[in-house]
């Protein structure tokens, strides 16, 4: 089955992957500046996430996939494909160009590392969400205050219900396939390994308020597995580094696609 995408502008062709409980409609801006900027841009929605197909499996191996059945429908350029992804998109990312490394150019990984994440720190989100009654459910903002019971900031729970959505009946729904991602969250926080290196050019883009990626990451986990690599650090940003700090995310892109 194909990936739900979006795609906009003309050039090097430029695939963003987003992270979990994320859309591609969290990118739409910056791909709209890269497109702008002479770049063929992709935004897709992952497995089990905004538009695409539900599955009752989540994996990365699955996940890097889907990605490649796209990148067949588009018939993308392998020479000049770029794949970018942020956290769990980023991970996918990984998995693909360690998979399929003749299938890119370089590759982009937003605030994640290919190591063990543990997802202890989805417990609450997961919580919230499943606490939702979404058969009785008669506005958003009833839903907003269940998921304050469980989730104190106020804009991660807005980030989230940017998935709730009207069914045809007026019933609401979300558009995550929440089921598949409380049972396979583990798998989500799975480490990223291969027996060969991916050797081509690899930019990592970390918050500079965010603990993903450590600096025995930057020092060993990340080059053992991208030796082609290097390591970008945004100040004042924490792990949604696209959406803190947006100006920034878009040059160091940009210019690593154009070096």
């Amino acid at each position: 089955m194909l990936l739900h995408f979006r795609e906009m502008g003309q050039g090097t062709p430029l695939v963003v992957l987003h992270g979990l409980f994320g859309t591609l409609d969290n990118w739409q801006t910056l791909a709209r500046r890269w497109a702008d900027a002479g770049h063929r841009v992709v935004v897709a929605d992952l497995r089990n996430h905004g538009r695409s197909f539900h599955s009752d499996e989540h994996s990365y191996e699955l996940m890097a996939q889907d990605v490649r059945g796209l990148l067949d429908h588009l018939s993308l350029d392998a020479a000049t494909t770029t794949l970018l992804g942020h956290s769990m998109g980023g991970k996918t990312a990984m998995r693909f160009a360690l998979d399929y490394p003749d299938r890119l150019a370089r590759l982009v990984v937003v605030d994640i590392a290919p190591g063990f994440s543990d997802m202890r720190h989805q417990d609450n989100i997961i919580a919230g969400l499943n606490a939702v009654p979404l058969p009785t459910l008669e506005t958003r903002q009833q839903a907003d205050e269940t998921l304050a019971h469980h989730i104190p900031q106020p804009g991660v729970r807005q980030f989230l219900l940017k998935n709730l959505y009207r069914q045809d009946d007026n019933s609401f729904a979300w558009r995550q396939n929440l089921a598949t991602l409380t049972q396979h969250l583990s798998a989500i926080g799975a480490e990223v390994t291969a027996p060969q290196p991916f050797l081509k050019p690899a930019l990592f883009i970390r918050g500079g308020k965010s603990d993903y990626i450590t600096a025995e990451d930057k020092l060993t986990h990340i080059p053992a597995l991208f030796p082609n690599s290097q390591v970008e650090t945004v100040v004042d940003a924490g792990h949604w580094v696209h959406a803190e700090k947006p100006d920034e995310v878009f040059q160091l892109v940009q210019a690593f696609m154009g070096s």
